[in-house]
């Protein structure tokens, strides 16, 4: 099973988001990026910021490009994200019950977090990587088998 490890949430301003849900829960920034530190009211395209509770990362994100459809504008949940063991063997599982790939590898940025997106039902987007993102709990191997293909009843 794949484990849910990963949350994006589009943010207008992802620093002043982060400092909300830091004093509120008390999460733990884990890294910021794309923010001058001497003008921090200004969050510009591309900055993020990640936070964790120790289990689950949440990146707080301004995109520079619009990854899912749903334009720069918005903002909101805008993707969740899931620890697989074989990236290539889930991608094929995925795309074989319908759900389109919307980015790959060769999209991402130099050096950012492995993963590739795609569309599920109703419009919900989220991601499989080979590994658990920055803040978030290791995953057990031994809870990754992928689920056989199963006919629809």
């Amino acid at each position: 099973m794949a484990q849910i490890r990963h949350i994006a949430i589009a943010s207008d301003h992802p620093g002043k988001t982060a400092d909300f849900y830091k004093k509120a829960f008390g999460f733990r920034e884990v890294a910021r990026h794309g923010f001058d530190p001497s003008n921090p009211d200004v969050a510009p395209r591309p900055c993020a910021v990640v936070l964790t509770d120790g289990y689950i990362s949440m990146a707080l994100l301004k995109l520079a490009d619009d990854q899912t459809g749903v334009g720069l504008d918005y903002v909101g949940l805008h993707h969740i994200g899931l620890v697989v063991d074989d990236l290539e063997g889930w991608t094929k599982h995925i795309e074989a019950l319908g759900a389109p790939n919307i980015t790959t590898i060769e999209q991402m940025p130099p050096n950012a977090h492995t993963e590739i997106k795609f569309r599920g039902p109703d419009n919900v987007v989220f991601d499989l990587s080979p590994a658990a993102w920055p803040g978030a709990a290791p995953v057990d191997p031994a809870t990754m088998k992928q689920p056989a293909l199963e006919a629809a009843e």
